[in-house]
């Protein structure tokens, strides 16, 4: 018995009037779908059930009879089916000796090489996707000698909502949807003097009432 082929990248599109296969390249996963193979008993199966529904009786059992009948060849006639539509199939597909994977001959396979491109890459693409990478790394090595952040002060305060409103703000000192300040007001302590949050209802230092 011949050695099997594509068992690992096909899906079965089988039903229950016939057998259709769809092969896969084993590398960018492009696919290739087999023309569709009636299957005879199951396509006479179905016409009786499909009279049986009308008449029952003696064309309804058949029918189920049918049933039986078709189960039993299924086997025979998938694997008959399976082996057209894998012979089918290779011609879509190029076969790496080298890796004994199937791929497909316009995206996955070195011609010049004659394996698929996992085991001899194309240089000329390779040359192209590592002119790429390098032009991205230089131009990330390029982006850290500028200062983007010249004019932002990392002293003052920074806010990502307003504090009355909530919305989003993107600096400033006043916020663009309720026009409020974005700063909390400083306020100082009666009694001691000390800087306190606008929020306090009693000193922290000292304990006193917070100046209205």
């Amino acid at each position: 018995m011949a050695m099997i082929q594509f068992t690992r990248n096909y899906t079965d599109r089988s039903n229950d009037y016939g057998f259709q296969f769809e092969f896969f390249c084993d590398k960018c996963g492009n696919g290739h779908m087999s023309p569709f193979i009636a299957s005879k008993v199951g396509v006479a199966t179905g016409l009786l059930r499909a009279a049986g529904s009308f008449f029952g009786g003696t064309i309804g059992r058949a029918a189920h009879a049918g049933t039986h009948l078709k189960d039993a060849l299924r086997g025979q006639g998938w694997d008959e089916a399976y082996a057209e539509a894998v012979d089918a199939g290779k011609q879509h597909f190029k076969n790496c000796t080298r890796c004994g994977k199937w791929v497909c001959p316009r995206s996955c396979w070195n011609e010049g090489r004659g394996l698929c491109e996992a085991c001899a890459p194309d240089l000329a693409e390779e040359a192209a996707s590592i002119q790429a990478h390098v032009a991205v790394e230089q131009a990330r090595e390029k982006a850290r000698t500028v200062d983007h952040v010249a004019t932002l002060d990392m002293k003052e305060t920074r806010l990502a909502t307003c504090s009355h409103c909530s919305a989003k703000v993107d600096g400033g000192k006043f916020c663009m949807e309720c026009g409020k300040p974005l700063a909390a007001r400083k306020v100082s302590c009666g009694t001691c003097g000390l800087e306190v949050p606008e929020s306090a209802k009693f000193c922290p230092d000292c304990g006193a009432p917070r100046n209205k």
